[in-house]
Formats: structure tokens, sequence, C-alpha cells
């Protein structure tokens, strides 16, 4: 097992034709992944207004979470929130793309 802090990243591209009430729904859905005890560091965000050819900012939602280590990182993925989240919004999200990283 890894003691090494572990980054999670997650980007969502929502589907074009949902209405304001299920936007609302993915928003609070993603922002109550926080209450996730493993968490060391938990981030949520929109696209920032930079513009700079390198910068994607075609998703509609960026998570950020980092844990103290890969282990912290794999209980978050068997919470029982993280499970009510993929359930009740991953349907809302027509891209996901995610990034994880360990420490070097």
């Amino acid at each position: 097992m890894s003691d090494k802090r572990f980054v999670h990243v997650v980007n969502f591209w929502l589907k074009k034709d949902l209405t304001e009430a299920q936007r609302q729904q993915f928003a609070e859905g993603v922002r109550a992944l926080e209450a996730i005890k493993t968490l060391e560091f938990f981030h949520v965000g929109t696209p920032a207004s930079t513009d700079r050819p390198v910068i994607d900012r075609s998703y509609d939602y960026c998570l950020l979470c980092i844990f103290k280590s890969k282990a912290d990182h794999d209980a978050y993925q068997v919470d029982p929130i993280h499970d009510h989240f993929r359930e009740t919004c991953g349907p809302l999200s027509q891209k996901t793309l995610i990034y994880d990283s360990e420490a070097i």
C-alpha cells in the first residue's frame, strides 16, 4: 500500500438537453461528495474565464479530490455517497474523463 498523496480529477460534460432542475440536481449531487470521510481536499467548479490555446473549457464541471493515499481513494470509490452520486447523476452526463495521479 502506498502512502503517497493520490489526486483524482474528474471532468464532466452534461447532456445538452437537461432541464434547469436536472442541472441543479447534478450540482447538488457532486457537491454532496464532499461528505466522504477519506477526502483530504475537495473542490468542485466550472470552467474559469482563462483563455489560452492550451486550455480546454469545454467541460461543465471539474471535480478535484486529494487523498492521503490510494487506499483512501479506493475507499471513496465504494462509499455509499459516491454510489448514490453515480446512480442519480451519472445518467445526466454525456461524457466523463478521469485523471488519477500519485505524488512522485
